[in-house]
């Protein structure tokens, strides 16, 4: 028997049938089910191949009994689950019940957010709820605070503490210590102390300027010179009371402090020694008054204010100015003399204060003469007439009844007195 030679490159292989050679087999291709894949060509004819026989071609996956290096994802095309957004409105609830700076917007938008997040499934509901009782909360303190005022006390801290200090840090009727024990370079930073020990300064008044420029310290000092002294009589009625030892300084806004709101002046008395201290209060207004000293005082310092006004030119050279003066001394002292006569005077100041009344009286005609008076001797003649019953011996005595000062605020070469004596520029009844 002879063995068939192999089959030429041209000759057809008896186990391909009649219709030739099969096309080579494409790598990009999987073989037919059941074909085994010879990766590296055919193997010699009649040679067995080496190794264990070749396994069916899987190209989507490693070979059976192959471990899979990681787990596959179960849930659909994602390969990560995604969470629902946050409401917006819910997180700018709870920042501003947080910061409690706006707690009824923060409240109106908590509630908003859960609307939201109810149609929509979105999360923050927790942040939503947590921003709205926050919110609820500050309103509600909002409320208090507007209702007992402490909103506005708030707001006066604020306004102090962001000018820095500025303004002085003691208001009137209050006593202090400057830093330096002078009131020399006096700064806002004093200590305040009891009035009736020993003190530096004491507050006896404050008013405001206005206008958006610094205005200079000259007109700072020239407005404290204008407002102050009136502010020096309303907290002192009993000018006698104060010593000849204190004077009025003043503490005002600076260049760097008007810029941040300060315009603030406030009004002091200090010693006129600047190493000199005060001692007590120096406040007699109607705080500390009874209602017979009030009376007497406020009667007095009305005539005291027209005495202040005598024309600074002499009667020979302002007749006229003078005359017209002298009637407004009249009529101040008749409005004067109906106001005591119209009080009820009791007890120790009676009798004291009626012969006070009737000198006044004799006083009133003197300046109604001077008034009518055509030439300056005939002026001079009621002129002193009148002054002579100017703080004399039944005014002192009836301040001594009403428990007043009773030592006149002159100088040592001022005179006064009953009679004709005349020297005062001023009556303080």
């Amino acid at each position: 028997m002879s063995i068939p030679p192999p089959p030429g490159p041209h000759q057809p292989d008896p186990a391909q049938g009649p219709q030739g050679p099969s096309p080579a087999p494409d790598p990009y291709r999987p073989p037919p089910e059941g074909h085994q894949h010879q990766p590296y060509g055919q193997q010699p004819y009649g040679q067995p191949p080496y190794g264990p026989p070749p396994q069916p071609y899987q190209p989507y996956g490693p070979p059976p009994g192959t471990p899979a290096p990681y787990q596959t994802w179960g849930q659909g095309y994602s390969p990560y689950a995604r969470p629902s957004p946050v409401n917006g409105l819910a997180i700018a609830s709870l920042v501003l019940g947080v910061l409690c700076c706006v707690p009824a917007a923060g409240l109106v938008l908590g509630v908003i957010a859960l609307v939201q997040i109810k149609k929509k499934g979105q999360s923050g509901k927790g942040m939503a709820i947590a921003g709205s009782i926050l919110s609820g909360l500050g309103l509600a303190l909002w409320v208090a605070a507007l209702a007992t005022g402490g909103l506005s006390g708030a707001w006066e801290g604020f306004k102090k503490g962001a000018t820095e200090g500025a303004a002085l840090s003691v208001v009137k009727g209050q006593c202090f210590d400057a830093p330096g024990e002078s009131l020399d370079g006096l700064t806002y930073d004093v200590d305040e102390v009891p009035c009736a020990g020993e003190h530096d300064g004491e507050v006896f008044g404050e008013f405001e300027m206005s206008g958006s420029v610094f205005p200079g310290d000259a007109a700072v000092s020239d407005a404290a010179d204008e407002r102050c002294y009136p502010l020096q009589d309303a907290y002192v009625m009993d000018t006698w009371s104060l010593p000849d030892d204190v004077d009025v300084y003043y503490f005002g806004p600076t260049r760097q402090s008007w810029r941040l709101g300060d315009r603030e002046v406030s009004c002091i008395f200090g010693n006129t020694d600047e190493k000199g201290t005060l001692t007590g209060s120096l406040r007699v207004d109607a705080t500390t008054l009874d209602d017979d000293q009030l009376t007497f005082l406020m009667a007095a310092n009305a005539v005291d204010k027209t005495f202040w006004e005598e024309p600074e030119e002499q009667p020979e050279d302002d007749l006229s100015g003078y005359r017209d003066w002298a009637r407004d001394v009249h009529d101040t002292l008749d409005d004067e003399v109906r106001h005591l006569r119209a009080h009820t005077w009791t007890g120790a100041p009676a009798k004291p204060v009626e012969a006070l009344i009737r000198d006044m009286e004799k006083s009133r005609g003197e300046w109604a003469k001077a008034a009518a008076s055509d030439d300056v001797d005939t002026f001079y003649t009621h002129y002193d007439a009148g002054y002579a019953f100017v703080d004399g011996s039944t005014t002192v005595t009836a301040r001594k009844a009403l428990g007043l000062a009773t030592d006149p605020p002159y100088d040592d070469d001022d005179s006064s007195g009953e009679g004709g004596d005349s020297g005062s520029s001023e009556l303080n009844v």
